[in-house]
């Protein structure tokens, strides 16, 4: 069950030239399942990625963060191809999954015409099991057969694992008056708490942008989306997210902050991020309702999200809102555990949508218990927490946990 959430429309999904993405089924963990993507790079196209901070980070991330090293002042090993598995993380496989995922990239560079460098390898599914190689390579023809450059929405339908739902987003822009776009998928539903990125996010624009700007861009987008997303608090082994500029236009490319057409750009890459951010969320395991947690009033950024990510996680917190039961103490416990040692809790201001809950250090005098029933019965929830001492918020998005989250992940190796 996903939270008012329907999956993409394949027409709103805009094709980015220079991308052609392809499909197969290669049976790595369930026969006749869409688990494979191939995506074609134009040429000159730029890439850079974000990755897990989980010390225990998967094979695939390791080589992926190889290869674009390696791209960075040689254009002979700049990324061309992105190879995406699911059903099998390669995670927790040490030296032979090393091996494995560097044996992906070789076949399918042999297949293209690539260098091995040139290939960025993403896997997710079961940890500490052996990536079935073999099913791999033998499904690379029927991937690459299927390249199309409108292939985007049949794509994001083959990187989910326990999604109900594909994720994809597209936005137009204009630059100096001539027109670009840009296009993403993510998959994510559970293990979802990213200390940089989602589970898997593949973004790409035919705008001109230099590298160095590029990786401006990701940093920013993903500060603003990514990263303000969790479901269970858990940071997968395999986070990945990825922006590509193809560079097949003759514009001349954005070099940094300083061109005008920057921030525009930014700003689009940013609202397909936070819409691919706010799917996963909703896309919750098990989850029946979206929760935004805004913390305003803050010192800085920082003390916000920390705050807010306290409440966030919290199970008592996400329950109570799964049976629409307005036990607001426990949001009022979360804000104190957070950590910020000098809050003065009298300052402290909540609200439950537009119902004014707690002040002067306890509950509102205004406060009837009806009211925040009413507003947690709703499928999309605000809480918002003035926390009296600055300028500052920020906003992190979550989910309930209801019983089908265990359910779901109880079994998710049977």
């Amino acid at each position: 069950m996903s939270v008012n959430l329907a999956a993409p429309d394949p027409a709103s999904l805009l094709p980015i030239p220079g991308v052609e993405l392809g499909i197969a089924a290669a049976g790595i963990k369930t026969p006749g399942r869409k688990d494979l993507l191939v995506m074609r790079l134009a040429q000159d196209s730029a890439a850079v990625g974000v990755f897990t901070q989980n010390r225990f980070c998967a094979a695939p991330v390791l080589v992926c963060k190889e290869h674009l090293d390696g791209g960075r002042d040689d254009d002979t090993v700049a990324i061309r191809a992105l190879l995406v598995n699911t059903g099998n993380a390669n995670a927790g496989t040490g030296a032979d999954g090393l091996a494995r995922a560097r044996e992906t990239c070789a076949a399918l560079a042999a297949h293209l015409g690539f260098k091995p460098r040139q290939i960025l390898p993403f896997s997710t599914g079961v940890i500490l099991e052996p990536l079935p190689l073999d099913k791999i390579v033998a499904g690379l023809p029927s991937a690459i057969a299927d390249l199309k450059p409108a292939n985007w929405a049949a794509a994001a339908e083959a990187i989910m694992t326990t999604d109900t739902v594909a994720k994809a987003a597209s936005r137009k822009l204009a630059l100096n008056g001539q027109e670009f776009a840009v296009t993403g998928i993510a998959k994510g539903s559970g293990m979802i708490h990213p200390n940089m990125a989602t589970m898997l996010s593949f973004v790409a624009t035919d705008a001109p942008v230099a590298r160095e700007a590029l990786a401006a861009i990701l940093r920013y987008a993903v500060n603003r989306s990514f990263n303000c997303i969790t479901v269970d608090g858990d940071t997968s082994t395999n986070d990945s997210c990825i922006l590509i500029a193809t560079g097949v236009t003759h514009a001349p490319a954005i070099m940094d902050d300083g061109d005008s057409r920057f921030t525009s750009l930014r700003d689009a890459v940013t609202e397909v991020m936070i819409q691919l951010a706010q799917a996963i969320v909703r896309d919750g395991e098990g989850a029946t309702k979206f929760i935004a947690v805004r913390v305003e009033g803050g010192r800085d950024e920082a003390e916000c999200k920390q705050i807010a990510y306290a409440v966030a996680h919290s199970p008592l917190v996400k329950t109570a809102f799964f049976a629409s039961d307005p036990n607001l103490g426990r949001i009022l416990a979360a804000v104190g555990y957070a950590g910020v040692t000098d809050l003065d809790v009298d300052r402290v201001r909540l609200w439950l949508g537009g119902v004014l809950v707690a002040e002067n250090g306890g509950r509102s005098p205004g406060y009837r218990e009806a009211d925040g029933q009413r507003v947690m019965a709703a499928p999309e929830i605000e809480v918002r927490i003035d926390l009296g001492r600055g300028d500052a918020v920020a906003t992190v998005w979550t989910c309930d946990f209801s019983y089908d989250y265990v359910k779901i992940n109880a079994e998710y190796r049977t």
